[in-house]
This record gives structure tokens, C-alpha cells and sequence, in this order.
């Protein structure tokens, strides 16, 4: 085991050589993970092996790249931070000019989605900007493209249901060949970007960030890390909304308790809006 974390570090070093994109501080365990599925799609025997390969063939290089990139998602994921979010975040929201808000480790786009819907129905869509950003340059042109496979809108039509949905879900969409297509009245106000959690800085101040199960592939020095990203990127009383799996410890310098339940937190400040 002690070789295997001195050739995962070996490769992991090398990727970052190779492409600037850093995963030295993920969760060992779930890198292992990635790196013994690709070793077996390659027919590689060691992690040495794959570390050789990847340098001298771009091809899976780019294919390891992607093995690495946290992909998993829904709309309206877990409903009921969204229903929280819609009752006791958007009074807050109400009472600004205008709202931005920052979807950090968007994936293919739907949480992003979700708060665009979310918003319309509470009529603040036109005074809204959603940056949706991810280090995958794939999957944010996926994202861009607003199309989601129409086996899966059952499950999220149940899941905008139970998040307090107002409308039919159906009128978010159309039904063609490809999928189910998102109106580009959805799409308008939403920014897909791409951005590196681990190496990138603040681009912009936000009233709120969503990022959510993204931070359990981190280690806690790079947690901490992201939560100083984050804090630079709020503005005074901006809210952080998490995964369930995720938290913020009640010492946090920079964090207090909104929604514990639903891992709603807000940032400290003697100033409110």
C-alpha cells in the first residue's frame, strides 16, 4: 500500500505537470478508485504503468482527466434544500437590486437549472446573473447546450414537485429526438464558465454560492482552502449552500448557521442587507 500512495503520488504530480489542473489534495480513496478503473480499461497492471502512459499519449491523458471530474448530478437534488431555499433565502434575495450567484462544480448543469426555475417562479429571474462553472470543459459544453435525456425528467419532475414547485414542470421544456429541451428563456441569465475550485481565484462578488458535493472529494487543508475562495467571493450576509454530506464547523470564522438541516449557512457580518 505504502508503494501504491508513492506511485499515486508520482501520477498525480504528473498531471499536473502536464495539464496545470491539481488533484494532489482530493480524497485518496476516491482517486484509487478512478485510477484502478482506468488501469483496468487500459490493461495496465501498475499506477507506474499508467503514469508512463499518460505521459507519452495525450489520448488518455485527457481520458484520466475526465475519470477525475465529479459528474454526478440532478435537478432539484435532495428537494428540500430547495424548498428551504425558495422560503427563507429568497425573502433575503427580494430586497436586493440585483442578484448574482455562483454555481461552483456545475457539472452538466442542472442545480443550475434548478435555481434558474427556482427564480423565475419567484420573479426574479430579470434581475438575476447565474455563473455556472466547472473545471470540465466537456461537460460545461454539455451544460451550455440545455438539453437533459428525457428518461431521467420523471424523477426530477418528482423532485421539483417536493421542492415547491408552482407550475407543471413540463412547461420548462420540450420534447424532441434529443432529449428534453430547456427553454432558452432558462438559459438566458445563466453563465457557464470554466473555473478550477483548487488552482483558480474570486472572479466576482456573489449574494450566493452553491456548491454541493463537491468538497467530499477534498482533503481538509483543501477544504479550507475553497472555504477562503468562498469567502472572498461573498458579499456581506451572502449565503453558502452545501451537500448534505457537507459542513461547516461552528467555529467557522467566516460561516454561521442559517439552515443547519439543510446546510444553508451565511457569512458573518455586522452589516445586514
Amino acid at each position: 500500500m505504502e508503494k501504491e500512495e508513492i506511485e499515486l503520488d508520482l501520477l498525480l504530480t504528473a498531471v499536473y505537470r502536464l495539464t496545470g489542473y491539481d488533484f494532489r489534495q482530493y480524497m485518496r480513496s476516491s482517486l484509487m478508485r478512478r485510477v484502478q478503473n482506468r488501469l483496468s480499461r487500459e490493461k495496465l497492471l501498475t499506477i507506474t504503468g499508467l503514469t508512463e502512459r499518460i505521459i507519452y499519449d495525450e489520448d488518455v491523458l485527457h481520458k484520466l482527466l475526465r475519470d477525475f471530474s465529479i459528474n454526478v448530478t440532478e435537478m432539484f437534488r435532495d428537494p428540500s434544500f430547495f424548498k428551504a431555499f425558495r422560503e427563507e433565502v429568497v425573502p433575503v434575495l427580494r430586497k436586493l437590486p440585483e442578484i448574482r450567484v455562483w454555481h461552483a462544480g456545475c457539472s452538466t448543469g442542472e442545480e443550475a437549472y434548478s435555481m434558474a426555475i427556482l427564480l423565475e417562479e419567484e420573479g426574479l429571474a430579470n434581475k438575476t446573473k447565474i455563473y455556472a462553472t466547472d473545471m470540465n470543459d466537456i461537460v460545461l459544453e454539455k451544460a451550455a447546450g440545455g438539453v437533459i435525456p428525457l428518461p431521467k425528467m420523471q424523477a426530477y419532475t418528482k423532485n421539483y414537485l417536493a421542492a415547491g414547485g408552482k407550475r407543471s414542470f413540463s412547461e420548462y421544456y420540450t420534447a424532441d429526438s434529443n432529449g428534453a429541451v430547456l427553454h432558452p428563456t432558462l438559459l438566458k441569465n445563466i453563465v457557464f464558465a470554466q473555473h478550477n475550485l483548487v488552482t483558480d481565484r474570486s472572479f466576482n462578488e456573489f449574494h450566493v454560492i452553491i456548491c454541493r458535493n463537491v468538497l467530499i472529494y477534498f482533503n481538509f487543508e483543501l477544504q479550507q482552502q475553497v472555504y477562503n475562495l468562498f469567502n472572498e467571493s461573498l458579499s456581506a450576509g451572502g449565503f453558502l449552500g452545501l451537500g448534505s454530506k457537507e459542513t461547516i464547523r461552528s467555529d467557522s470564522a467566516y460561516f454561521e448557521n442559517f439552515n443547519i438541516q439543510e446546510k444553508l449557512f451565511r457569512k458573518k457580518s455586522s452589516v445586514p442587507y
